[in-house]
């Protein structure tokens, strides 16, 4: 997959995985786009991890299904690390 292919393929994976993860927090298109690709980065290293084999991504839905799970798993491992405590007043 191209660069260019790369960043459609993040663009929509994020923005379906911010679509899930509603923390209350705006997340612009750029901010979906990196966390689309690095969640299918992720997604792939852990399907390599876990299979032995490598992942193929490509236009398919099977890729774009593993990318938004990565993109999902790394959405919510950020609002956990930057979740505010809630102040009582």
């Amino acid at each position: 997959m191209s660069w260019i292919g790369w960043i459609v393929f993040g663009a929509l994976a994020g923005w379906v995985a911010s679509l899930v993860v509603r923390d209350g927090r705006p997340r612009g298109c750029i901010t979906n786009m990196l966390t689309g690709i690095l969640g299918a980065v992720l997604a792939g290293f852990i399907y390599q991890a876990a299979t032995g084999e490598p992942w193929d991504f490509g236009w398919d839905w099977a890729s774009f299904g593993v990318a938004v799970l990565g993109a999902l798993v790394l959405l919510l491992i950020i609002s956990l690390v930057t979740r505010r405590p809630n102040s009582r007043r």
